[in-house]
């Protein structure tokens, strides 16, 4: 009997670990995965070596907004992820004068930025539908839409929400 109690036992371990493996893949497939900050460009709100949780599942029902931080495929190199700061939306006009951004000719308050940050007039350019413009909070330290254009919705990896490394810095992604 004990011999058949050993057996169930292990049986039992090995369709727990083989349901853990599977129920992780799951979740980092589909509903949260976690991402590592490798440079300056969304600083102050992210900083290098954060590490943030992204949702996939942000944008299933929902389109990004502006003002989002989100984490997607790198157009120029789908292997690369990036997270940038949706700024422009579908169909919309991005100009960039005296360090100020206007969307369709109207000041938009960026609360986000550094203060006194000063970074080159852009555009304007029209963002094409099923696409979105791209910016780092860091704007004069960041590889952005301004360099390398806009990001299709096919590239969306998810929305950034949560930082939870480092233990001082845990808290929502603003």
């Amino acid at each position: 009997m004990s011999e058949k109690k050993s057996s169930l036992t292990m049986k039992e371990l090995i369709e727990s670990i083989v349901i853990a493996i599977v129920l992780a893949i799951i979740i980092r497939t589909f509903l949260f995965e976690p991402f590592w900050i490798p440079s300056r460009s969304m600083e102050p709100t992210l900083q290098i070596s954060d590490r943030i949780i992204v949702t996939k599942f942000s944008y299933w029902l929902s389109e990004p907004k502006r003002g989002d931080v989100v984490v997607f495929e790198y157009p120029l190199d789908t292997s690369k992820d990036y997270v940038k700061r949706v700024i422009g939306l579908p169909g919309e006009k991005i100009e960039i004068r005296d360090s100020k951004l206007y969307i369709n000719d109207i000041l938009v308050e960026e609360p986000y930025l550094p203060t006194e940050l000063q970074f080159p007039d852009f555009g304007p350019v029209e963002v094409p539908e099923n696409a979105y413009f791209m910016m780092g909070d860091n704007r004069n330290n960041s590889s952005d839409s301004r360099d390398w254009g806009f990001v299709e919705r096919e590239l969306l990896i998810g929305k950034s929400q949560f930082i939870y490394w480092p233990l001082d810095r845990i808290g929502r992604v603003k």
